[in-house]
């Protein structure tokens, strides 16, 4: 691809979805964008971004800029956030006459980490007195949506973050798959959503994951995100972000949980928007 290819895929996607593109791997746009040219019947990378450019073919434009954005996941990504969640955060949460938690994973790409909470829930269940959990879980992606709803997982991704003990209690073998007890994936609802536009009137919740997922941002889309984020989060809520994140570099809506890295709650001085 040339120089000028590549900056029209990389303003399409912070246009469309804030997402920033790295120029300089070329590699990695490539192998993203060939599976969306072949799928869409273009000989080759340059004859995609040509359509782009000639007509506002949305399901093309939206194809690509799902493309572009990194769905990387896995089981129990990181553990840490989830020892938290149990050890911490879901007592606090009792302690504050809550039976019912209502959880947003934000950018749950194919299902991983909601499960993974799902999964928490009901290992953690009648710890805490009566305690149900709802989980909402959104991603740009049609595709990585409709991977998460099927619950089904290759054998490289149960391995990765799944203890072989909760694989036996939550999972069936078929075929070459494995495929989630339906007691878990009703815990679930997956919904397609855009972090810049389609925010506005969700929650509130208790606990919300957004993790790994700012860093694909540029920082006043990432501070734009998170004040959304802030104003779907109750007053006494807790919000995950990823280990190498923090909201101190975006915006003063939220203030970390002393000595526990990664956890945050919403500064009482924010303003929620109206």
């Amino acid at each position: 691809m040339t120089p000028g290819e590549i900056s029209v895929l990389a303003d399409l996607a912070r246009r469309r979805s804030g997402v920033i593109v790295d120029a300089d791997k070329t590699y990695v746009i490539e192998s993203r964008l060939a599976p969306v040219a072949r799928r869409q019947g273009f000989t080759s990378l340059s004859e995609l971004i040509s359509d782009l450019q000639s007509r506002e073919d949305e399901t093309l434009i939206w194809a690509t800029v799902e493309a572009l954005s990194s769905t990387e996941t896995q089981f129990f990504r990181d553990r840490s956030p989830f020892h938290q969640i149990a050890a911490e955060v879901l007592p606090a949460l009792a302690r504050k006459g809550r039976q019912q938690i209502k959880v947003w994973s934000a950018g749950c790409s194919t299902g991983q980490e909601p499960y993974s909470l799902a999964i928490l829930a009901e290992e953690e269940g009648g710890k805490h007195g009566p305690m149900s959990m709802d989980i909402f879980a959104s991603d740009l992606s049609d595709r990585c949506l409709e991977k998460g709803m099927a619950g089904l997982y290759t054998q490289f991704e149960v391995q990765r973050g799944l203890p072989s003990r909760l694989l036996i209690k939550y999972f069936d073998k078929v075929d070459d798959h494995w495929v989630l007890s339906p007691r878990i994936r009703q815990m679930v609802h997956m919904q397609r959503q855009n972090l810049l536009t389609d925010v506005k009137g969700s929650g509130p919740f208790d606990l919300i994951l957004c993790r790994n997922v700012l860093s694909a941002f540029d920082s006043s889309t990432a501070r734009t995100v998170l004040e959304q984020i802030a104003n779907t989060l109750a007053p006494d809520g807790f919000l995950v972000m990823g280990a190498h994140e923090t909201s101190a570099h975006h915006t003063p809506a939220f203030r970390p949980v002393p000595g526990l890295h990664g956890l945050y709650m919403r500064d009482p001085n924010f303003r929620v928007a109206a």
